[in-house]
């Protein structure tokens, strides 16, 4: 019988994301914390202190996401967060990537007749502007 294969890394992640998303819905309407719950809990945890079910297989884990603005001196990054959720750019800071591409990823769920970049681009400002509300003290 022939063994099966597990996804691992990045291709798991997406895999998990993927799962969450009830067919027929449409992110592109959905609400940051919509997003958040479909695309990033599996990780980043329900309430984002990174400790979703797929953190502890995540090397390094995912970070705890209501500290942002505490790790840079009490102030919100939006374009820096906005750059590291789209993915599509290269931030030599941020470390390797294994976050995935969330940019593509949510391009490629635009219904037909939307813009897939500005479709993608809306719904990570929806994610960073949810984020933003999560931060703590």
């Amino acid at each position: 019988m022939p063994r099966m294969r597990i996804a691992s890394g990045p291709v798991l992640l997406v895999l998990l994301a993927c799962a969450v998303v009830p067919a027929g819905a449409d992110p592109t309407t959905a609400a940051g914390a919509e997003l958040y719950q479909r695309f990033c809990a599996s990780c980043h945890g329900a309430e984002g202190h990174g400790d979703g079910p797929a953190a502890t297989t995540l090397d390094p884990p995912p970070a705890d996401l209501t500290t942002i603005a505490r790790r840079r001196a009490g102030r919100f990054p939006d374009e820096e967060i906005h750059a590291i959720v789209d993915g599509r750019a290269v931030l030599p800071a941020h470390g390797t990537r294994a976050m995935p591409v969330w940019g593509y990823e949510l391009e490629a769920r635009a219904p037909p007749p939307a813009p897939g970049r500005a479709s993608a681009q809306a719904m990570t400002q929806r994610l960073v502007d949810y984020l933003r509300g999560l931060q703590r003290e």
